[in-house]
């Protein structure tokens, strides 16, 4: 296997007596849409001004394209950012921002601009802070897409959008990555409508990495047993639990798989329904692991 795109080992970074980042380590290959999941203040948005040079870490190691992004042009060069509330010069209009972006991104398309700027149906001469925030995330979008850098990050540009504006987002980074391969993460804690897309997932909660696998290994991974509370106790002693719930005599528990087809038939041959949980249920199974109880 090729080195990594971005590899990252024991990364630490606290904010006064906040540790935003806990001994984080991940790989991320070449190619693929790789989903980096999590609660909002999971520490995602450090995570990724530490992998473009925009934040330092307080130690472990951090590399692109098997460098240190901070102050490494050579690096960033291949590096495209795209953030939620994107802020750009203020007396600067749509057609600026896409000739600066085209002037430093090497690899940007601008008949692909073009056609996505009519996508979205973004005015060219308009300045950006008279754009709505709708439009000034399609705008962000725009930017990451026609960009085509070898590696590209999308932190969460598209939450102005409206789900009809987001789906359009999802289907023109699928067609465009289909004909030019490239690094992409998507961060975003819309987890059911990045499910479809990801290659990989890694999931941040407090800081740490949780989850880091495969997405198609992660989906159907967890089950969800419910029925009698004490059938229930005792189908799930030797799984590990991620939720659980309980009312009355009867609970449900979330465990970690995967379970052999053996294992689910003598749990419903106990009177146990047993049903696949989805990657956002799993995510959030993942970052919860509490119990509720009434």
């Amino acid at each position: 296997m090729s080195a990594p795109v971005v590899s990252v080992r024991n990364l630490r970074k606290s904010f006064r007596d906040v540790d935003a980042l806990a001994d984080v380590s991940f790989d991320v290959h070449e190619h693929g849409i790789h989903g980096l999941l999590g609660r909002n203040g999971a520490g995602k948005t450090t995570l990724l001004q530490i992998l473009t040079g925009q934040q330092w870490a307080d130690d472990g190691e951090v590399s692109v394209f098997g460098g240190d992004p901070f102050e490494n042009a050579a690096v960033l060069r291949d590096v495209c950012f795209v953030k939620e509330s994107q802020r750009y010069p203020d007396d600067f209009r749509v057609s600026q921002v896409l000739d600066a972006a085209a002037a430093i991104l090497p690899r940007w398309d601008d008949d692909l601009a073009r056609n996505l700027m009519a996508d979205f149906d973004l005015p060219r001469r308009r300045k950006v802070k008279k754009l709505s925030r709708g439009m000034t995330s399609a705008l962000g979008v725009v930017v990451g897409l026609a960009s085509r850098a070898p590696l590209t990050l999308f932190d969460e540009p598209y939450l102005g959008l409206d789900a009809v504006s987001r789906q359009l987002f999802y289907d023109r980074l699928l067609a465009d990555y289909a004909e030019h391969p490239r690094t992409v993460v998507l961060s975003t804690h819309l987890i059911d409508e990045v499910a479809d897309l990801v290659d990989r997932v890694v999931v941040i909660d407090g800081g740490r990495v949780v989850v880091d696998d495969d997405a198609e290994q992660l989906r159907g991974r967890a089950v969800t047993v419910s029925g009698n509370a004490d059938s229930v106790a005792d189908f799930t002693t030797d799984h590990a639990v991620l939720a659980h719930e309980s009312m009355g005599s009867m609970a449900r528990t979330t465990v970690d798989g995967p379970l052999s087809p053996e294992v689910i038939a003598a749990a419903r041959a106990a009177g146990l329904h047993v049903d696949p949980v989805s990657l956002q249920q799993f995510v959030v199974a993942s970052t919860t692991r509490r119990k509720v109880s009434s």
